[in-house]
């Protein structure tokens, strides 16, 4: 089972081109992001910042409170789908699995 920090840390370097290091992340142009700053699984905004790198070429959001979230993201080909009560990380488990990345159900 893939933990949260080490998904961030794969989809930060997939996804939004960082360079992982073992507390933070190097964003380019002699920039850098505490490694607890970023966490897309937890944190909304995170999550959309993380599906905004990812520039899927579609991406769908639906659900209440009482039945969850589903979201879809197709980026290329791939769609990734993830469904749960975590918007944040129903956000980043259909990121991760449209990137090719396998994340638990």
């Amino acid at each position: 089972a893939m933990t949260s920090e080490h998904l961030t840390a794969v989809l930060a370097e997939k996804v939004m081109g960082w360079s992982v290091g073992p507390d933070r992340f190097m964003m380019g142009d002699r920039r850098w992001m505490p490694r607890w700053r970023f966490q897309p699984t937890e944190n909304l905004m995170d999550a959309f910042q993380l599906l905004e790198g990812a520039a899927p070429n579609e991406y769908s959001m639906s659900g209440g409170n009482d039945v969850g979230f589903l979201v879809r993201v197709r980026i290329g080909s791939v769609t990734g789908e993830a469904r749960g009560t975590s918007k944040p990380l129903a956000i980043t488990h259909a990121i991760a699995r449209a990137a090719g990345i396998e994340v638990e159900p």
